[in-house]
């Protein structure tokens, strides 16, 4: 389950249960643990990863085809982008792109496809539930009685105390959360040789044992460019929410409207009220608001 020439930086979980050497008994072991099945290791699976589709530098999916089915797996450890449907929904086009002949859409007789299925396995740090479902037609403007389109994306908090059942069924993703938790805690701990010692732990309580003596160094490599890579995202994310923000309060102002005015109708669409209510209330335009 390997593939060639890699361009970009793996993350431990993709490296888990898509490129290293029992990638392939980890993802069954998990894929198991989803569907209640018992697919043995005589099983086909293909790896077809897209490259540098999710993120930019590190990629933290996993894509692979089995028992028919198209299986996305993705990891964050920040908070859940409630916009995975819609992300799935174009990386599953270049999928079916990628594993279909040119010629086939256009076959008068029915072209079979591989069912997707999308999942999403949560460790980070804010509260979330157990399991939750993110659907695409949430994100529609408006709702149809019948939605002509769908995409449903699981989400699994495999933080421990959350106690995700998937868990107690698959070993390799609960020692992998074992794994993320001990690193959060030694980098707080120690921030230069956190990740160091986190490996060194592990091993000693025999938390993913036999894979980090083959790949700590390697391990504290990926560990070194993810954790780089979500804290220039959260870095950027905050200034772009400051910038957005003082953009909008000026706009107001421009429009007549006291800074207090704009800053009330921030409050309330933070607290989650209607953005139509919030138009009324205040007489701002709800285009207005939304940009806030």
């Amino acid at each position: 389950m390997t593939t060639a020439n890699r361009k970009y930086k793996d993350s431990v979980f993709v490296d888990l249960f898509a490129e290293d050497e029992k990638a392939k008994e980890n993802f069954l072991s998990l894929y198991n643990a989803l569907h209640g099945t018992n697919l043995q290791m005589s099983c086909p699976v293909e790896n077809i990863r897209l490259d540098n589709v999710m993120y930019m530098n590190i990629i933290n999916d996993v894509s692979c085809l089995v028992d028919n089915k198209i299986i996305v797996l993705a990891e964050h450890q920040s908070t859940i982008n409630e916009n995975m449907p819609l992300r799935f929904l174009e990386y599953i086009a270049r999928l079916y792109e990628k594993l279909q002949a040119p010629t086939d859409r256009y076959l008068r007789k029915l072209s079979k496809i591989p069912t997707p299925e999308f999942y999403v396995f949560y460790n980070g740090k804010e509260d979330y539930p157990e399991t939750t479902v993110l659907k695409l037609s949430d994100a529609f403007i408006t709702k149809p009685e019948k939605v002509p389109l769908e995409l449903e994306v699981k989400v699994y908090n495999i933080n421990k105390d959350k106690g995700a059942e998937v868990l107690s069924r698959c070993k390799p993703l609960e020692e992998y959360s074992l794994f993320v938790e001990e690193v959060r805690k030694q980098t707080q701990l120690d921030p230069e040789n956190g990740f160091t010692n986190a490996v060194k732990i592990c091993i000693e309580k025999g938390i993913l044992k036999e894979y980090l003596q083959r790949k700590s160094r390697e391990v504290i490599n990926m560990l070194v460019a993810e954790y780089d890579y979500d804290t220039d995202i959260a870095v950027q994310r905050e200034e772009s929410l400051r910038i957005g923000i003082q953009q909008g309060i000026q706009q107001g102002i421009k429009r007549g409207f006291s800074d207090g005015v704009i800053k009330t109708a921030l409050a309330f669409k933070k607290m989650g009220i209607p953005i139509a209510k919030i138009a009324e209330g205040t007489g701002l335009t709800q285009a207005e608001i939304e940009k806030l």
